[in-house]
């Protein structure tokens, strides 16, 4: 008999991992979290965890000759989730009963004195974890666009051939079918460059849609990493309005709203950041 507590086997099939140029992309999946890791997570992060939690999956780019390393997976992820509720609370028709079940979640996990409101509908602010190199190599905030570069998407457009390339969810969650948050990470790596889009989708019906974008950008070439940060946001209306005006029937309206790519250029920006790291080595 499966004991709820332990953690799944890891295959080796579950973690895939290429090499290119200096740097060694590496992705894992694996099966939702069991009763026992769920409890654990729960009590140390300090909120109730999303229904579908994938613990163990995990993307991450690594530069072995600095020591240099970003990755992403769930737990540092839904670690940023404001805990206190002063991002302002989402509100809906079931709100309440809502908070009084995942306060009973709470109590199962044995968190005893969770600080709430918090913000339930997981939207986390993540933008991967870095480990620095041993000289100080690492990612550093571009102010000004002539003092650095973008993300090139000219030349990600290009019909490269793609090397490596994986689809990873870390968590999901349908908000009490009140709508979805979702977290997830794909990448693709051809034979010059890669990008990494960690993505969070969140749409609560009736109230709010928002898009929370981390890419991360290699030229493997120049050793060159960039990350941009964007999040977006708009009301649900005005999402709805907006797929009206571009020509969209009512039923094809329904389809768009539960499909990220079809929404995110209709949000407003509300916040960006560009860094970039230079970890090609200095003459």
């Amino acid at each position: 008999m499966n004991d709820p507590n332990e953690a799944y086997p890891t295959p080796p099939s579950a973690t895939r991992t290429h090499t290119q140029g200096g740097f060694t992309i590496s992705s894992r999946k694996l099966p939702i979290l069991k009763a026992g890791p769920i409890d654990a997570m729960s009590a140390r992060i300090g909120i109730p965890i999303p229904e579908m939690i994938f613990g163990d999956n995990l993307v991450s780019i690594s530069h072995p000759r600095t020591g240099w390393s970003i990755s992403f997976s769930a737990e540092p992820a839904l670690d940023t989730v404001d805990k206190t509720g002063a991002s302002g609370m989402l509100r809906v028709a079931y709100a309440g009963e809502w908070s009084s079940s995942r306060e009973k979640a709470s109590a199962s996990a044995g968190i005893s004195e969770v600080v709430r409101p918090f913000d339930w509908s997981y939207s986390c602010s993540y933008r991967g974890d870095e480990v620095k190199g041993g000289n100080g190599e690492g990612l550093g905030e571009v102010k000004e666009a002539p003092a650095g570069e973008g993300i090139p998407l000219e030349l990600l457009k290009r019909r490269d051939p793609i090397l490596f390339a994986d689809e990873v969810v870390l968590y999901e969650s349908e908000l009490d079918d009140n709508g979805i948050s979702v977290l997830s990470v794909k990448f693709r790596v051809m034979e010059q460059r890669m990008l990494v889009l960690c993505r969070l989708f969140m749409r609560l019906d009736n109230v709010l849609v928002r898009v929370r974008d981390t890419r991360v950008y290699v030229d493997f070439e120049r050793e060159l990493v960039i990350r941009e940060y964007t999040a977006r946001e708009d009301k649900f209306d005005n999402v709805k309005r907006n797929l009206y005006m571009s020509g969209l029937m009512p039923d094809a309206i329904t389809v768009a709203l539960r499909d990220s790519n079809q929404v995110a250029h209709l949000l407003p920006v509300v916040e960006h950041s560009l860094e970039n790291a230079w970890l090609a080595q200095k003459s």
